[in-house]
């Protein structure tokens, strides 16, 4: 059923009958122009999916009964990214929209040392990844982690494969692919310039094991959703 696909992060999943919040209300009433009867679909981006028929619409306000809930299970193959951000904003705007296209689980903004300065705003992230989410008509939204510092991530490390891409020429690095497996995973990828040889010696000293994307030189944004379409492809 190729119903419109809509996100509320308080979804009433007990209610039979409820209120869909603003923003919602005025695409299904306004820009869709949908009518009382007709069905969408809801999520709340952790796993829910549930259809509605719309009872009373207004400019503002749209309420929907529940028709059917269904709870999807999440894919046993997890994997977080941990990034720099570039200079070019919407480069990493579009890393955000395929990455969740292509579901990955978890995306940290990750601050080394040579990562260019500069604002990070949240919101309009998040928005990217909602509506990558819908666009791609899936269940579940990534996390998006605030800002995060290279030796900070690694209190957050505990999935049991890490891994960490660097363009460091004479070292032995394994084919990310080999580690494509059921397992939870966070890979690292540097800035445009790549880690320090100090951030890659940490990394390593820390149990995350050098892997290498491919056999060419990638811009990091790039990096990012090749290691999401190896994984999770």
């Amino acid at each position: 059923m190729n119903l419109p696909l809509f996100y509320q992060h308080n979804l009433d999943l007990q209610s039979p009958v409820f209120d869909l919040d603003e923003d919602a209300s005025r695409h299904v009433i306004q820009v869709l122009r949908m009518q009382k009867g007709e069905k969408i679909q809801l999520t709340d981006g952790k796993g829910s999916m549930l259809i509605a028929e719309i009872e009373e619409g207004h400019k503002k306000s749209c309420t929907v009964k529940k028709i059917s809930l269904e709870h999807k299970s999440p894919s046993e193959r997890r994997i977080t990214i941990a990034i720099s951000p570039v200079k070019n904003t919407s480069r990493f705007e579009w890393f955000l929209e395929k990455a969740t296209e292509m579901g990955v689980h978890a995306i940290i903004p990750l601050i080394c040392k040579r990562t260019e300065k500069q604002h990070f705003r949240k919101d309009r992230m998040q928005s990217i990844l909602t509506s990558a989410m819908l666009q791609s008509k899936q269940a579940f939204l990534p996390l998006l982690l605030e800002p995060t510092s290279f030796s900070e991530v690694f209190a957050l490390s505990d999935q049991k494969i890490k891994c960490i891409a660097h363009c460091e020429d004479g070292k032995e690095k394994n084919p990310f692919r080999s580690f494509c497996t059921n397992e939870e995973v966070i890979i690292l990828v540097g800035p445009e310039g790549d880690f320090t040889q100090e951030e890659i010696e940490w990394a390593i000293n820390q149990n995350f094991i050098p892997v290498s994307l491919g056999a060419t030189r990638l811009r990091t944004e790039t990096a990012g959703v090749a290691a999401a379409a190896l994984f999770c492809i």
